[in-house]
């Protein structure tokens, strides 16, 4: 079973090119620690983040019932808010404020410009966007209701929302620093045609520490790719 999961794991983690090499590398024996780091490290993110993992995307979506069940709204501490009555899970919102905190005393600033979007919040975005930008802009730039990450209560757009974001002191600190606070990028640029969305440097997603560091660790960073193994295995478990 281990063999299976790292097989799968590195076919999805590798580039096209790397990908004989890879499978060449399972049949060493040398191999065996990384294999079994892989099988512990997995069963850590599965049983400490419990609820994290969810996937929600182009394809996999919550109702429009859902409402996560301990939002709170945010306060401007060390981080600042672009509008007031920001929420974000308990979990979320407390690691986001350690964060904060952190890049604060790095002489970092960071800002907030959206976290949680009801369903219905959510369709109303979605909509004026197409009537501005057409059906096919929209798709590619704005989630449909249901299928936002923000309606988990576990996403935050910093600000500016834009492509910007990644050359500003603040955008460069995130990257550099969110994985170990618990944050994924969740659309990186060049993956489009995985996520389903174009690059936005400024969406992270609140996984839990141990999830986000498995995801740079054995996924380069691209969340999507560690959230649909993670789905495929959980489905495939045996009830």
């Amino acid at each position: 079973m281990r063999i299976h999961l790292l097989l799968l794991v590195l076919l999805l983690s590798c580039n096209p090119d790397n990908v004989q090499e890879s499978l060449e590398l399972t049949k060493d024996s040398s191999n065996e620690t990384r294999k079994n780091s892989f099988s512990v490290d997995l069963d850590k993110c599965l049983n400490e983040n419990v609820g994290l993992w969810a996937l929600i995307d182009k394809v996999h979506s919550l109702s429009n019932e859902y409402v996560p069940g301990d939002l709170v709204v945010l306060k401007p501490g060390a981080y600042l808010l672009n509008v007031q009555g920001i929420k974000l899970r308990k979990v979320a919102a407390e690691s986001l404020a350690e964060m904060a905190s952190a890049a604060k005393a790095d002489g970092i600033t960071l800002t907030i410009g959206s976290a949680y979007r009801s369903y219905d919040y959510q369709a109303q975005v979605h909509t004026r966007i197409v009537k501005q930008r057409g059906q096919t802009v929209a798709d590619r730039i704005s989630a449909k209701p249901g299928h936002s990450q923000h309606q988990t209560g576990l996403a935050v757009d910093f600000s500016p929302m834009e492509d910007s974001f990644a050359t500003t002191a603040a955008g460069k600190w995130v990257a550099n620093n969110a994985a170990r606070f618990g944050w994924s990028l969740s659309y990186p640029q060049g993956y489009e045609d995985l996520t389903g969305y174009q690059w936005e440097s400024w969406h992270y997603r609140y996984v839990g520490e141990t999830l986000a560091l498995f995801i740079e660790k054995y996924f380069d960073g691209i969340q999507q790719k560690a959230l649909e193994f993670i789905h495929e295995h959980e489905a495939n478990l045996p009830r």
